[in-house]
């Protein structure tokens, strides 16, 4: 790393203050109202639909550039990635590819521990290797610097090479971008649209991991348009990125992709908002960026949300590894909206300031996350459709508490009706029941079990790696206060991270125990844990599981 690496990084975010929108003068805060006991101005019902299936959601996180900032240490890697209290639940890492092979190790550390946690990663390129690349007078610029056109098919085994590097080191990546920003390269390499989409028809096929372009510094659709119009270069990508950079909520739809992105994906790769220049933790601002995320998952449906540097004074976490106010908005979203959960049907306005959006995870989980950005306290009622919710555990972010679990409130016919203090944040997590099915589905056979407890495994895998998401639901006439699910991962399977259950041991036989949150399995309760694992080529299931020493049914 040279000396002036992280003075021109942070160059490098100044000179994007000038496309961010100007702030205003910051309202003064008032006290903060109490959740339970209040009465608030009365909104509208929000409705959520279980029934109304959007995106599937991909992950929230962040990026690491070793190089710059330095790297997170063994701690902060848990803060970012881990889920449990006290931590955001980030679940996508972004880190840079360097030009040089020489620098491929250094984000590596922090890359596999996001791995073991559960977190995708991804990568994205700044510049070729120097031998790749040419200079040439762009407007004022008399040193820009562009890929040769000789070049493109030595640039694509440069980014499989990296692919490849991580893969045989324990990372797999779930993508890898052409270019980051290529419409904003002062201080790295300029791409032309008619460029990308020439590299993405003749030479991204031959890249052994998802490819994402163009990755626009302000979501331009001038650079991803082209290749939506273009059939041969939009086979050979499968994420279309974007940057939020100074980008307006009225730019956020992209009819385009609607269209014509069939099969593909949409992230957003990166951004900070609404500055950089500010504290993370100035509050009531933190908020803007609960609706930053609010707007990118409802408005412009993106299926990833990935900020900046994870560790900065204007990040999700402070200097000294603390979880900022702005950190506290994202982990709203990332520790309870897991990769695999599915947006689904709300009223996202139901009063003024008032921002909901929902998530369903497996068969029965429903996120919702609750944004009050006015003064004055909301008494807001939400309403599950075809449900038989009974319970909601919630957590709560205001001026003096970051992500403060709220305990259970009980539910009457799938109803809610909570105070939102003014200027806060709260994330409610419940288990809805059966209900009817959005479409249509063969009925499988139950196999084994004394009909007290019913299990669905529902298995994702890829190359050497899968998730796979267990539903389990009290069919008996007991409620259940503390449970273990056993059951034995096939020969080659080991679990490198889970999420609502303890995992004990990570292959074999495996028990996997409540966490405080859905220790209670009422009758008729559906609750939805899972992990993460490896593989060596087996990607067969489990075949039986018992639950406190009793067989389930498996369907």
């Amino acid at each position: 790393m040279t000396q002036d690496q992280p003075v021109n990084s942070e160059r490098r975010l100044l000179s994007r203050r000038a496309v961010l929108t100007t702030m205003g003068a910051l309202p003064v805060l008032t006290a903060t109202t109490a959740v339970v006991g209040v009465s608030g101005a009365a909104a509208a019902t929000a409705v959520i639909d279980p029934l109304t299936l959007r995106q599937t959601i991909r992950g929230f996180g962040g990026m690491t550039h070793t190089a710059w900032i330095g790297d997170l240490t063994a701690a902060q890697r848990d803060t970012a990635f881990g889920t449990g209290e006290g931590r955001l639940g980030f679940s996508v890492l972004r880190i840079p590819v360097p030009e040089n092979q020489a620098d491929w190790s250094r984000d590596l550390a922090t890359a596999r521990r996001a791995t073991e946690l559960g977190a995708t990663v991804i990568a994205s390129p700044w510049n070729p290797p120097a031998s790749m690349v040419e200079t040439f007078v762009r407007g004022s610029q008399t040193d820009a610097k562009r890929l040769r056109s000789n070049m493109y098919g030595a640039y694509a085994q440069h980014l499989n090479d990296f692919n490849t590097f991580l893969r045989n080191n324990g990372v797999n990546l779930y993508g890898i971008s052409v270019q980051n920003e290529p419409d904003y390269a002062h201080d790295w390499t300029w791409w032309t649209p008619a460029e990308m989409v020439r590299f993405l028809r003749e030479n991204a096929g031959s890249i052994g991991t998802r490819v994402i372009a163009p990755e626009s510094f302000q979501y331009l659709k001038n650079m991803s348009d082209p290749i939506l119009n273009d059939s041969a270069a939009l086979a050979n990508v499968d994420i279309i990125g974007a940057h939020l950079y100074g980008t307006s909520f009225a730019n956020f739809p992209y009819p385009l992709f609607k269209q014509k992105g069939a099969g593909k994906e949409l992230w957003m790769t990166e951004v900070y908002y609404p500055n950089s220049s500010d504290s993370a933790d100035l509050w009531p601002q933190a908020l803007d960026v609960g609706e930053h995320i609010h707007r990118a998952m409802v408005d412009a449906e993106f299926q990833a949300y990935i900020w900046w540097y994870i560790r900065r004074s204007y990040g999700p976490m402070r200097e000294d590894g603390q979880i900022s106010k702005r950190g506290a908005m994202m982990a709203h979203f990332a520790r309870f909206v897991r990769p695999g959960y599915v947006r689904i049907g709300a009223t996202a306005n139901p009063a003024s300031n008032v921002y909901v959006s929902a998530y369903k995870g497996g068969n029965s989980t429903v996120v919702i996350v609750a944004i009050n950005k006015g003064t004055s306290a909301v008494s807001q009622q939400f309403t599950i459709a075809n449900s038989t919710a009974s319970s909601v555990s919630s957590w709560l972010t205001d001026a003096s508490r970051n992500v403060a679990p709220q305990g259970t409130t009980s539910m009457s016919n799938g109803s809610l009706t909570v105070t939102l203090p003014a200027r806060s944040m709260m994330t409610f997590v419940t288990s809805v029941g059966p209900g009817p099915s959005p479409t249509p589905t063969p009925t499988p056979t139950p196999s084994g079990g004394t009909g007290q407890f019913r299990v669905t495994y529902t298995m994702n895998s890829w190359n050497n790696g899968f998730t796979a998401g267990i539903s389990i639901t009290n069919t008996g006439t007991s409620t259940i206060n503390g449970w273990t699910l056993v059951f034995t991962l096939p020969s080659g399977q080991s679990i490198t991270s889970g999420w609502n259950a303890t995992y004990t041991p990570s292959s074999g036989q495996v028990s996997a125990r409540n966490v405080s949150h859905n220790g209670t399995l009422a009758p008729g309760a559906t609750i939805d844990i899972g992990f993460q694992a490896t593989h060596t080529g087996n990607t067969a299931e489990p075949t039986a599981f018992t639950l406190n020493g009793i067989p389930c049914v498996v369907t």
